[in-house]
């Protein structure tokens, strides 16, 4: 018998090369398939950058976002009020940072709080199963029926409006769309070989839902989470501008754009700054949702 041998080539030892590397993990193929998405990481990078100018800037100004100069009323952009003033004298760009501070940490808030109720309403819903999970879900379903916006601008005219109450309010009322899509994950996962054979080992219902059930369900709940705060960052500015939001002197980017939109025709910058802002954050985090999206998806791994 005689074997025919040829030299590898260098197409065949690169081939070679690849197929030995080392397996990636979940999250850092997830990772390696983010920072392909240009449009995700250009989302991530603004809210970063905004987050940090949002903390830092109005340290380095001698301007606090209340300040009035009655000298400088309604003046249009220049090299010392970068955005230009309101009709009080007040600068607008330190105002919209301020306003960031606001916006972005209702947001931050509200989502964690959405995140806790939603997982664990829908996580022990998907576990229990049977009549347990039919009278959740009703009850789910019966709230999920009314609008959402409608359930916080109640709850505003109750607590009336202020910062903590608005984190209530949408904590309250945001969770339902997180329950739901919590439930059919674990609905999906549950009948797996790994929890099957954890529950034939013995495992309590507890650390099937905490060590099983929602670690495997992460891609959602994250996706999910992300997409709810440019959600509750736009109800914020939405109720701040028909004045349900938070109360003077704080100023969010919903309560700027309620106040610019008073003298848009005379001074459009007023309403231009406070909206733009709105409208890039939530560009961003929706591109940075998107992009979770797809990297955590299983289906889209190699």
């Amino acid at each position: 018998m005689t074997f025919d041998f040829s030299p590898a080539d260098n197409k065949n030892i690169e081939k070679i090369q690849e197929n030995n590397k080392p397996s990636l993990g979940y999250w850092q193929d997830a990772w390696l398939r983010l920072k392909k998405d240009k449009m995700a990481i250009a989302g991530l990078c603004f809210i970063v950058f905004l987050m940090l100018l949002a903390l830092i800037g109005p340290m380095f100004s001698s301007i606090g976002y209340a300040d009035q100069d009655f000298n400088n009323v309604n003046a249009g952009p220049s090299y010392e009020h970068w955005f230009g003033t309101d009709s009080l004298g007040r600068d607008l760009f330190i105002r919209v940072l301020y306003g960031a501070r606001i916006s972005l940490s209702i947001g931050l808030i509200a989502s964690l709080i959405n995140l806790v109720i939603g997982v664990l309403y829908g996580g022990i819903s998907g576990l229990m199963g049977g009549k347990v999970d039919r009278i959740m879900m009703n009850i789910v379903d019966v709230l999920y029926s009314v609008p959402t916006l409608l359930y916080v601008i109640l709850l505003m005219v109750v607590f009336k409006p202020g910062l903590l109450n608005i984190f209530i309010a949408l904590g309250i009322s945001y969770w339902l769309q997180m329950a739901r899509i919590v439930r059919g994950q674990v609905l999906s996962i549950k009948e797996q070989e790994f929890v099957l054979a954890a529950i034939s080992m013995g495992a309590s219902k507890w650390r099937l839902l905490t060590k099983h059930l929602i670690p495997n369900a992460v891609g959602a709940i994250v996706v999910s989470w992300s997409l709810s705060i440019p959600d509750a960052i736009f109800t914020e500015a939405f109720l701040s501008f028909i004045g349900l939001g938070v109360s003077a002197p704080m100023a969010s980017w919903g309560v700027l754009a309620s106040e610019g939109i008073n003298s848009m025709r005379g001074y459009p910058f007023q309403l231009f700054f406070p909206a733009a802002a709105i409208s890039l954050t939530m560009l961003a985090f929706n591109f940075l949702s998107d992009g979770l999206r797809d990297a955590l998806d299983p289906k889209m791994r190699r």
